[in-house]
């Protein structure tokens, strides 16, 4: 006597068909090559930066400063790491909050490292402190001179420009740096010893 097979039931062909399923994504995963490592992110350089704006005249202090890493590609020339090795330096020229404070910015030896040949900073001191204080840093200005009894300015100095400017309420007196060359330079120095010296700021071209 033939006796017939029961038909599978649908429900039990769909569960071998899900557990061949698995058991083939499993044997996948197991012979997937391993992930490459992630390379870590090249270390930055520290350098000193600006906390907030600031203008120039500033006597830098550690509450001024901040730190920040910058892609070793991107550091600027003359930055220092440490706070501390600028604490006291005075600015030469403003600076943006953020903006790496670099030897061409302060007053000293950096800030006439860049002038060009011939050039020389020549101290300048203004009679009018107000006058004074409408220059800044990057500025081109002329420098007149009254002679006791004119009636009239000289100019001893035409589109110099300003390395250093007196910084707000300072004590400095109205003293300006200026980028000359050095027969100016004499001029200027000749014309502070009998003359009243003043500035004209040209329009910019």
């Amino acid at each position: 006597m033939v006796r017939l097979r029961r038909p599978r039931s649908p429900a039990l062909l769909l569960r071998r068909c899900l557990a061949a399923a698995l058991a083939v994504g499993a044997l996948l995963l197991a012979l997937r090559p391993p992930p490459a490592p992630v390379a870590a992110p090249p270390a930055g350089t520290p350098v000193v930066t600006a906390a907030g704006d600031l203008p120039a005249g500033t006597v830098l202090g550690a509450d001024l400063l901040a730190t920040a890493e910058l892609p070793a590609g991107t550091v600027p020339a003359g930055v220092v790491a440490d706070p501390a090795e600028l604490a006291g330096r005075v600015l030469a020229a403003p600076l943006r909050a953020g903006e790496p404070v670099t030897d061409v910015r302060l007053l000293g030896p950096g800030l006439t490292a860049l002038l060009p040949a011939g050039q020389v900073a020549a101290p300048v001191r203004l009679a009018d402190l107000a006058v004074a204080g409408l220059a800044a840093a990057g500025d081109r200005v002329d420098v007149l001179a009254t002679a006791p009894g004119a009636v009239r300015a000289e100019a001893v100095a035409r589109g110099a420009l300003v390395l250093a400017a007196p910084r707000s309420g300072g004590d400095d007196g109205g003293l300006l740096v200026l980028a000359v060359d050095e027969a100016t330079a004499a001029t200027l120095a000749a014309a502070a010893t009998t003359a009243t010296l003043t500035l004209s700021l040209p329009r910019s071209p």
